[in-house]
C-alpha cells in the first residue's frame, strides 16, 4: 500500500509525447486520489526536508476544499510518525469567504486548524491566511500587505490548488485577469450553487471572498492542481487541452513553466489519450476498447453501428483496426451483439429461457434481491424502473437505506410535523413542551449550525416515513426495508467520519441475513458530499470478509452498480440495461414523490438545480435516445448497470 512508503507512487498512463500531443499542461494519473495525494504529499515534504539542509524556509502556498485533505493527512501523518518538523515553513492560503469568522465552521482558518495547523508543529506568526473580518474599506490594504509578505518571503515554493467547476482556481472566477493579485472578488453563481451543500442553502452562501490573483498564483515557483473524481473530468479536459482565456481560469496554467496536472482515473477521463486514445496513437485492441470506439464513432457521425463503412473508421484514426479485425460490417456487427445483449425487461433473469447470452441468470427463480440505498431516496430516483420490475415479476425485493439522510431535511419540515403530532396529542403536555423547545432551537439557529440529536431524530424519521410510503408503493414489504443508519454519517453536519468497523459489521451482518442472489449498489462517486462513495466502500468491504471467509452463497451473487441523480454511465460500459415503459416511467415518479421533504426543492441540489424526477427522468429517456440512436429498438426510458466483479475463489 502506498500508506507504507516514502516513495512516491508512478503515473498509471504513458507518458510518451505522441500519446500527449493534445495536452499543454504536464497531467499524471494515478489509479487512486489517495495515491495522488501522498504523491504530493512526497514532493512538499522533500522539499521542506531539504531547505532544512539548506537552513532555508520553505513557502507554501495552500488550497482548502476537500481535493487536498488527503494530502494534508499524509503531511500529518509524517510529522507525527517520521518526525518532518514545520517550523521553517510558512503558508499562504488561497483565499476565504467574505465575510467570515475564523471560529466559523465554514471559515477556511477553522479547516486549516482542524485538517493541518492544529497536528504539527508550525510557528502561528508564519500561517498567513486571507482575513474575513476585516472592514470593508481595509481590504486593500490588507490584500497589498499579503502580496508584500509572499514577497518578503521569497516567492511561494510550491503551490497547491483544487479546481472549480468554473476552471476557477482560488477564487478566481471566468473572467480574472492574467495579471490579478489578492483582491476583494464577487463570486459566481455556479461556484455559490457548488458550495450551498456545505452552507444547508445557497441563500447562506456569502457572496464575497479574498483570493490570491492568477498573476499572485502564477508568480509562485511551482505549481500543484489536483483534481479528483468524475465531477472534475470535463474541466480538466478544457484546462489541460483547451486554448487559453479568461472564461477558464484554468488554461492560464499552461503559461507557467513549471505546473503539474495530479489527477486520479476518473478526473482524467476526458483527456483525449484516455477517452479516444485512437486520436492520439495506434491501440492495442481489446474486446472493450473495440466497442468503446465503434459507439464513439457512431456518435460522432451521427450514424446508427450497422450503417459504419471502413473509410469512416480510417478517417478518424482506426485504420489498424480494420487492418487487425477485418471489415467495418464484421466490427460493426460484433459490437451490435454486444449492445443488443445489454438489453433485458428481466432484470432478475428470465426463467426457461436461454441465459447464455443474457446479462443476468435465469436460476433461481425467483430471486432475493437487495438493493442499497446510500440516502432513503436513491433506490426510486436512480432505478426506480428496475425495482418495479423486479417486484412484478415477483422477486422478493429487500431495499437497504445506508444513512438517515437526516441532514437533508428542512427545519420547517420538523416544525410541521410537530405541528401535525401536537394537533393530533392536543392534550399531552410533555409533547407541547418538546415542541416549543425544538422551535426555540431553530429560530435561533444559525446557518450550518448543527441540530440537537433529538431534531437530528425527527428528521431521520420524516425520511424513514418517506422511504415507507415509497416501498408500499412499489410493493416492496414494510419488513424488508432496512433502515441501517450507518454511524459514520451520524454527524449532524456535512462532514462526515471516515468510516468505521461498526459500518463494516452493520452491512456485513444485513447481508449475511438476507443471503441475496443479486445486490444492487449506488456506483455513483460524483454526489456533492461524498456519502455515495463512502457506501459503496463500505458494501466492497463487508462482500471482500464474506469472500475470504468463503461464504457459500456470495459466490453466487451478481452485484449490479447503477448511478443516482448525478450522472449515467457511459453506454460503452454499460452491461445491463432496463426498458422503462411510459406507465413505468410514470410509476417511478410517483415513487419519487413519496420523498415529499425532497420535492420542490433539495436540500443540497448539487450543480443542478431541477428536482430529482426531473434529472431522473432526462436522465433515463436519454440513454434510450442514443440506444436507438446506436441502431436499437426505440424505447421511452432505459435505466443502465455495470456489473462489479469481485474476486472469487
Amino acid at each position: 500500500m502506498a500508506e507504507t512508503s516514502t516513495k512516491p507512487t508512478t503515473a498509471s498512463f504513458p507518458r510518451d509525447e505522441e500519446s500527449r500531443k493534445f495536452e499543454k499542461i504536464n497531467t499524471y494519473v494515478h489509479d487512486s486520489s489517495q495515491n495522488a495525494s501522498f504523491f504530493v504529499a512526497n514532493e512538499i515534504a522533500d522539499l521542506i526536508r531539504q531547505r532544512q539542509k539548506q537552513g532555508k524556509m520553505a513557502v507554501l502556498g495552500l488550497a482548502t476544499g476537500s481535493t487536498p485533505t488527503k494530502v494534508y493527512d499524509f503531511l500529518v501523518k509524517f510529522h507525527k510518525e517520521e518526525g518532518l518538523s514545520f517550523k521553517n515553513v510558512i503558508t499562504f492560503n488561497l483565499d476565504e469567504y467574505f465575510p467570515m469568522e475564523p471560529d466559523s465552521i465554514h471559515s477556511y482558518v477553522r479547516f486549516m486548524n482542524e485538517h493541518l495547523f492544529d497536528h504539527i508543529d508550525i510557528k502561528k506568526e508564519n500561517v498567513n491566511i486571507p482575513d474575513g473580518t476585516l472592514d470593508k474599506e481595509d481590504v486593500r490594504e490588507f490584500c497589498e500587505d499579503f502580496e508584500k509578505k509572499i514577497k518578503d518571503a521569497g516567492g511561494i515554493d510550491i503551490q497547491v490548488l483544487g479546481i472549480g467547476r468554473t476552471g476557477h482556481i482560488g477564487f478566481n472566477e471566468p473572467g480574472s485577469s492574467l495579471i490579478s493579485k489578492t483582491r476583494l472578488v464577487r463570486l459566481d453563481r455556479v461556484t455559490r450553487l457548488d458550495a450551498a451543500s456545505d452552507f444547508f442553502g445557497l441563500e447562506n452562501v456569502p457572496t464575497r471572498a479574498i483570493t490570491m490573483g492568477v498573476g499572485t498564483i502564477l508568480s509562485a515557483k511551482r505549481i500543484i492542481l489536483m483534481a479528483w473524481g468524475e465531477g472534475k473530468a470535463m474541466i480538466i479536459n478544457e484546462a489541460v487541452e483547451g486554448s487559453i482565456r479568461e472564461s477558464v481560469p484554468a488554461t492560464f496554467l499552461q503559461n507557467h513553466q513549471n505546473c503539474d496536472f495530479i489527477l486520479d482515473e476518473a478526473a482524467a477521463s476526458e483527456l483525449t489519450r484516455i477517452s479516444t486514445p485512437w486520436l492520439v496513437s495506434e491501440c492495442d485492441w481489446n474486446e472493450k476498447l473495440i466497442k468503446r470506439a465503434t459507439l464513439w464513432l457512431s456518435e460522432k457521425l451521427n450514424k446508427a453501428i450497422l450503417k459504419l463503412t471502413n473509410e469512416d473508421y480510417n478517417e478518424y484514426g482506426m485504420g489498424n483496426l480494420i487492418a487487425e479485425v477485418g471489415s467495418a460490417e464484421h466490427i460493426n456487427l460484433i459490437v451490435f451483439n454486444q449492445l443488443q445483449r445489454t438489453i433485458t425487461g428481466w432484470p432478475g433473469g428470465k426463467p426457461n429461457a436461454d441465459d447464455s447470452q443474457r446479462p443476468e441468470r435465469k436460476d433461481p427463480y425467483p430471486k432475493t434481491s437487495l438493493i442499497f440505498s446510500p440516502h432513503p431516496d436513491d433506490d426510486v430516483i436512480s432505478m426506480g424502473g428496475t425495482l418495479l420490475r423486479l417486484v412484478d415479476q415477483g422477486h422478493e425485493v429487500h431495499v437497504a437505506y445506508q444513512t438517515s439522510g437526516n441532514i437533508a431535511v428542512f427545519d420547517d419540515e420538523v416544525i410541521r410535523f410537530l405541528d401535525f403530532a401536537t394537533d393530533i396529542q392536543a392534550e399531552d403536555e410533555e409533547l407541547r413542551k418538546k415542541f416549543l423547545e425544538v422551535r426555540a432551537f431553530l429560530s435561533a439557529k444559525k446557518p450550518g449550525q448543527v441540530d440537537s440529536p433529538e431534531i437530528q431524530n425527527i428528521k431521520g424519521l420524516i425520511r424513514k416515513g418517506e422511504a415507507l410510503a415509497a416501498c408500499r408503493y412499489c410493493g416492496v414489504d414494510e419488513n424488508n426495508a432496512h433502515f441501517q443508519n450507518l454511524p459514520f454519517y451520524e454527524t449532524g453536519t456535512v462532514k462526515k467520519n471516515p468510516f468505521s468497523e461498526e459500518d463494516v459489521q452493520i452491512t456485513y451482518d444485513l447481508l449475511q441475513k438476507v443471503k441475496p442472489h443479486q445486490i444492487f449498489a449506488a456506483g455513483d462517486l460524483s454526489d456533492p458530499h461524498g456519502t455515495h462513495r463512502v457506501c459503496l466502500q463500505i458494501i466492497y468491504a463487508a462482500i471482500d470478509r464474506l469472500v475470504r471467509e468463503g461464504s457459500d452463497w456470495i459466490n453466487d451473487c451478481y452485484v449490479w452498480l447503477y448511478r443516482g441523480a448525478w450522472q449515467e454511465w457511459d453506454i460503452a460500459d454499460m452491461e445491463m440495461t432496463v426498458p422503462i415503459g411510459p406507465k413505468d416511467m410514470n410509476r417511478k415518479k410517483n415513487a419519487i414523490f413519496k420523498h415529499q421533504s425532497q420535492k420542490d426543492s433539495a436540500m443540497f441540489p448539487g450543480n443542478d438545480e431541477r428536482e430529482f424526477w426531473q434529472r431522473a427522468e432526462q436522465r433515463n429517456t436519454e440513454t434510450a435516445r442514443k440506444y436507438n440512436a446506436l441502431g436499437m429498438a426505440e424505447y421511452e426510458a432505459m435505466e443502465g448497470f455495470v456489473r462489479y466483479k469481485f474476486n472469487r475463489p
